[in-house]
């Protein structure tokens, strides 16, 4: 297992864990409960001491069928909340596919620009991020939120994953982005189905060959409710598969992740201390 260091970000030995804050009234498992800035900025803290080296703050949904939001109303959500949890000494992250948000997170002390769209949903993002030195999430992508679904079509999912990052990170290099910035991000749960997700998940180690840190997202997503449905096909709830999550934590993990995102961090940053401790006890 390869241990990561991102230059600016916290450096544990271990995979690290980024803790969720949703500024959204509609995200898909937590929407409206950290929505006004107050409430956001506590929950941040919190994220902290329950063990978060990243707090990763967001002001767009992006759930499948989610609608976009105005440049002005994801700016007031977001950067209060970002300037207060710098100030605390807090790593924040932004979670934006806008250029302009990504360079007013920056200046209000964001230190990873994390873009689900790797550059394609707006042009400028590389250039703002190769300009601010910030580290920079390229996410594997196909289309916004209305539309990426019809998009999960692969001959082979692993393969194609990798092509289309690898383009992705060759088209932000040529903007300027230098290599040490980049951490990929295969996008579970982004225009793939659950079959998709899971072969994508067990080949983080093809995907750690492209010589990068990666991040990975897939606290809560539907194809964990899914795999634990009931019997008569119901999926679970999404707050219910945070059992499901901590086991997708600590694989990942072993497997050699640089960081896990996910909405319930306790229990996450334990599983990659085990994770690390079965490592050491390995080596």
């Amino acid at each position: 297992m390869t241990t990561w260091s991102v230059p600016g970000l916290p450096a544990e030995g271990r995979c690290l864990v980024m803790g969720v804050v949703n500024v959204t009234p509609d995200s898909f498992s937590d929407g409206g409960q950290w929505f006004d800035v107050a409430t956001a900025v506590r929950h941040g803290l919190e994220l902290v001491e329950q063990g978060a080296d990243i707090v990763d703050v967001g002001g767009e949904s992006t759930r499948p069928g989610a609608a976009r939001v105005s440049l002005a109303e994801e700016l007031a959500r977001v950067e209060p909340v970002i300037r207060a949890l710098s100030r605390e000494g807090v790593t924040v992250s932004v979670d934006t596919m806008r250029a302009e948000v990504a360079q007013a997170a920056v200046d209000a002390g964001a230190k990873l620009v994390n873009d689900v769209s790797g550059g394609l949903a707006d042009p400028e993002m590389p250039r703002v991020v190769a300009a601010s030195g910030v580290p920079y999430v390229v996410m594997h992508w196909r289309g916004h939120s209305h539309s990426m679904d019809n998009r999960a079509i692969y001959g082979d999912v692993m393969s194609e994953v990798r092509e289309e990052l690898s383009k992705r990170v060759a088209s932000v290099l040529a903007e300027g982005v230098a290599e040490s910035q980049i951490v990929l991000d295969p996008g579970i749960g982004f225009s793939k189905n659950s079959d998709h997700n899971w072969a994508v998940l067990a080949g983080i180690d093809q995907l750690a060959e492209l010589g990068y840190p990666l991040l990975i997202g897939a606290s809560r997503k539907r194809f964990l409710g899914r795999l634990l449905a009931d019997s008569d096909g119901t999926p679970r709830p999404f707050g219910q598969s945070d059992d499901a999550t901590i086991a997708v934590t600590a694989l990942a993990a072993q497997a050699g992740a640089w960081c896990v995102r996910v909405h319930d961090v306790r229990p996450n940053a334990d599983a990659v201390r085990v994770a690390a401790a079965v490592q050491r006890a390995r080596s």
